[in-house]
């Protein structure tokens, strides 16, 4: 069953499944790399400060070498001793110390980036089942982690063997001529092959950390379903999304229609575009729109001005660009003002001749910027 589920895994993980990882803890990381990291660090500051260094370890020695007969029976000798050595070897170490402490911390940024998570704290007591302890010791993970360090201790071990080898001649003649020469061959010989160390530490961690990201992206693989159902639960159900969708249309219609009473004008196309207009000065900046319609609602939005009196306007190229440029109960742009100025002038002009029962004025015929059409200029 667990090889059909690793067969089926084929897609790369998601974003969702990614950040859920990191949120947990889960990300890659190698210890090799980190070990050589803090490896070359601490031998760097080591060999950088090579001759500080000496100066620190002869005082040490001399410590031993360096007091009279009076103070060899002194009961302060050995307290004053000891905090000498204590004092020079923090002296040594400290750059060292600092050096590798600064790469413990900055080494699994090279792989995983800064992450906290308060999760991976949390204490997981079937860690503590032997079975399933066992179960990880020879499962595939496990089994990579022995080759591992089996590899590293055959190449670390040849590594110092070749350097031991090559250097006899040197470390057989560290004892003879003069203490400082010796001293500071000494320590450049233990440079030299803790160098070599971390290097071989730094190849063998790079080749680990490749394999941590393929592993960590091959176990966050997910199957077609998984997306699927992520998919789903993300962006909801495409069934239940239209259906909502399909409401809220049905609902903003209901109240379009119901606000269309209230328009001063319907300007029309006039079969395929029908858009009413509302203007109060007193409360509006701009005459609004309240309701717009194509074809099938265009001539609802007809039927209605009709049952209700509301004057309609036959203004093709103003219809289209009002539809293409103004939402439901937004007021118009400002390009439209001097055209939708005259429909409304009409309007007023049409309603006086009607009371007086002169004879209707002529209807107005605005000219309209083609781009303000948007797609219906045609």
């Amino acid at each position: 069953m667990a090889e059909h589920d690793a067969e089926d895994r084929t897609e790369q993980p998601s974003e969702k499944r990614l950040r859920e990882s990191r949120e947990k803890g889960d990300v890659p990381r190698s210890r090799d790399l980190s070990g050589a990291v803090v490896v070359l660090a601490g031998v760097s500051a080591l060999i950088s400060g090579g001759e500080r260094s000496l100066e620190h370890v002869r005082r040490i020695y001399g410590l031993g070498l360096s007091y009279g007969r009076d103070a060899l029976f002194s009961d302060a000798l050995p307290g004053r001793v000891l905090n000498l050595a204590l004092h020079e070897a923090l002296s040594l170490f400290a750059p060292v110390a600092l050096a590798t402490v600064l790469a413990a911390l900055a080494a699994p940024v090279l792989l995983g980036g800064l992450n906290f998570s308060a999760e991976a704290l949390q204490p997981k007591f079937e860690r503590l089942n032997p079975l399933e302890g066992l179960g990880r010791i020879f499962a595939m993970r496990g089994l990579v982690e022995l080759g591992k360090s089996l590899l590293k201790l055959v190449l670390i071990g040849a590594v110092l063997v070749l350097v031991l080898k090559n250097s006899q001649s040197d470390l057989m003649t560290t004892g003879q001529g003069d203490v400082g020469a010796g001293m500071l061959k000494a320590m450049g010989l233990l440079g030299h092959g803790a160098l070599l160390f971390g290097t071989v530490l730094a190849l063998i961690g790079g080749a680990d950390a490749l394999y941590q990201k393929f592993d960590h992206a091959k176990r966050l693989r997910m199957t077609r379903q998984e997306l699927k159902d992520e998919s789903k639960e993300s962006d909801g159900n495409p069934e239940l999304k239209g259906r909502i969708r399909q409401m809220q249309f049905q609902m903003a219609r209901k109240r379009m229609m119901q606000e269309l009473p209230k328009a001063d004008v319907v300007i029309t196309n006039p079969t395929h575009f029908a858009v009413a207009l509302r203007y109060d000065e007193g409360r509006m900046g701009a005459p609004r729109v309240i309701a717009k319609g194509l074809d099938e609602m265009a001539m609802q939005i007809r039927l209605v001005a009709n049952s209700h009196r509301i004057p309609t306007v036959e203004a093709p190229p103003l219809a289209r660009a009002l539809y293409a440029t103004t939402q439901i109960d937004r007021e118009i742009p400002s390009s439209l003002y001097v055209a939708v100025a005259q429909v409304l002038a009409y309007v007023f002009q049409l309603k006086q001749a009607v009371s007086r029962g002169d004879e209707p004025p002529k209807a107005p015929k605005p000219d309209i910027d083609p781009d303000l059409m948007g797609p219906y200029k045609f």
